[in-house]
């Protein structure tokens, strides 16, 4: 069959690489299909170019996964209008995290034929095959799908638990020398970039988050240093961003991965997620060595009341320690902290902003945003048991309409009050980032003038 794989544009000026969509593309192919991407992120086309791209070419399928956000929400609304419309209209297939919790209201919303509920690569196949063979919708798993007016919705997909039989992404059918130029933490203008997984899931259970899939499946070292390998002798890949959501699930795993990218001598620099009860000074001192130059931590909170109702598993005392330590191994955390969690408040707020400002390194813009309730996590169950949103819809279309903006408030401040603390926090944090680049400038400026700084390479913006 001849597939069209959409790759929506989030509005950003870069984009990283989409890695759903090339692990679906790859699998694709080597089940024998004809595939093709459509990069709207790259070209930045408008959402009706899809329409006319569609007219001009004939696709048996059209696919799009999304993930749960406000933008992609409406993005996928238009992006559907455009295949709707189009006249050669293929067989519409979404997937995803977003469709994932509520299918009925995706497929209802978006006209789409088909929904892929959880991981995407066995199902897809499936999906296909019984597409070609005109065999019965309701004998695939994992899916749901449009009856006349009703959804039906089939058993689950079991999980592939040898996640190293998964094909690497289809990275020849994508344009990764623009991807490649995506900037991380610590890198310089001539390195080139590319994200990757070490594994799908996490093993703790926050109630803020939502995820496809229960547990956590890792890939082996070995599997990891070939890719890795593969994107330096193909693309000059010399930093890996590890973009799953926790490659830090034990000191073992992440020391084994650790040795086994010293031993293959990659010469690289990369980021991960990290976990901060595995925060231990012998660990971190070999992520240094193997290159590691940034961990992204999941704090959330610096109170360990509202710490214990999100069920964080972490305390102050261990988050505290765990930064200091993660600075003095040399390593850059990343201080990820949300404001509006039950027993949330002023006085929890201002822990957080007091916290950001004790340790930061200058290394990037460091702000607070508001909880949001995602479709399928606990705390938006919650919500739905309080009466603060309604269903998912309510949740899209009502309250979800910016990341940085309000959508549940499970706090004892009234919106407006809650808004004011936030706006109040995030103006000392940005002021504080800009002082500390403007006195870094500065110094540049005095070095250059001063002791007649040769290195010196003009006041670029990047």
């Amino acid at each position: 069959m001849r597939i069209l794989l959409v790759v929506y544009d989030n509005g950003g000026y870069m984009h990283t690489f989409p890695l759903g969509v090339a692990y679906i593309a790859s699998v694709l192919l080597d089940a024998g299909h004809d595939v093709e991407i459509y990069n709207q992120d790259v070209h930045h086309y408008p959402d009706d170019h899809l329409r006319k791209y569609l007219d001009s070419n004939k696709f048996d399928i059209v696919g799009v996964g999304l993930i749960a956000g406000y933008y992609q929400y409406r993005k996928i609304i238009s992006l559907s209008q455009s295949i709707n419309r189009s006249k050669n209209r293929p067989f519409y297939i979404l997937g995803g995290h977003g469709p994932t919790p509520d299918p009925d209201f995706f497929l209802r919303k978006t006209g789409a034929d088909v929904a892929v509920m959880g991981e995407g690569e066995v199902t897809i196949v499936e999906l296909l095959s019984a597409l070609e063979k005109k065999t019965p919708l309701k004998e695939v798993k994992g899916i749901a799908f449009r009856d006349g007016e009703t959804v039906i919705e089939t058993r689950p997909q079991p999980l592939i638990q040898n996640i190293d039989e998964i094909p690497f992404p289809a990275y020849h059918l994508f344009p990764v020398e623009y991807y490649r130029l995506m900037r991380h933490a610590h890198m310089k203008s001539s390195d080139f970039s590319m994200n990757i997984i070490s594994g799908r899931g996490c093993t703790f259970k926050c109630t803020f988050c939502y995820r496809m899939d229960k547990g956590l499946r890792v890939r082996s070292s070995e599997s990891i240093i070939e890719e890795i390998k593969f994107l330096k002798s193909e693309y000059s890949i010399n930093y890996i961003a590890f973009a799953d959501e926790l490659l830090m699930s034990s000191v073992e795993r992440t020391a084994d991965l650790c040795e086994a990218i010293l031993k293959a001598d990659l010469g690289i620099s990369w980021y991960c997620s990290g976990r901060l009860n595995f925060a231990e000074p012998e660990l971190l001192a070999l992520l240094k060595k193997a290159g590691c130059v940034y961990i992204s931590y999941g704090i959330e909170a610096m109170d360990n009341e509202v710490l214990r109702k999100m069920k964080k598993g972490l305390t102050t005392d261990i988050i505290t320690l765990g930064i200091e330590q993660t600075l003095k191994a040399g390593i850059s955390p990343g201080f990820n902290i949300i404001f509006g969690n039950i027993g949330d408040n002023k006085e929890t707020l201002n822990k957080g902003v007091e916290f950001l400002l004790k340790y930061d390194d200058g290394v990037e813009l460091r702000t607070i945003r508001p909880v949001t309730p995602y479709p399928g996590s606990p705390l938006y169950d919650y919500a739905i048991e309080k009466g603060w949103l309604q269903d998912c819809e309510d949740f899209y279309e009502n309250k979800h309409t910016n990341s940085d903006l309000l959508s549940v408030n499970f706090t004892e401040l009234s919106d407006d009050e809650f808004m004011q603390a936030l706006w109040e926090a995030n103006d000392r944090l940005i002021k504080n980032y800009y002082k500390n680049k403007l006195e870094l400038v500065l110094d540049e400026t005095r070095r250059l003038y001063g002791s007649k700084d040769a290195s010196f390479r003009g006041f670029r913006h990047t």
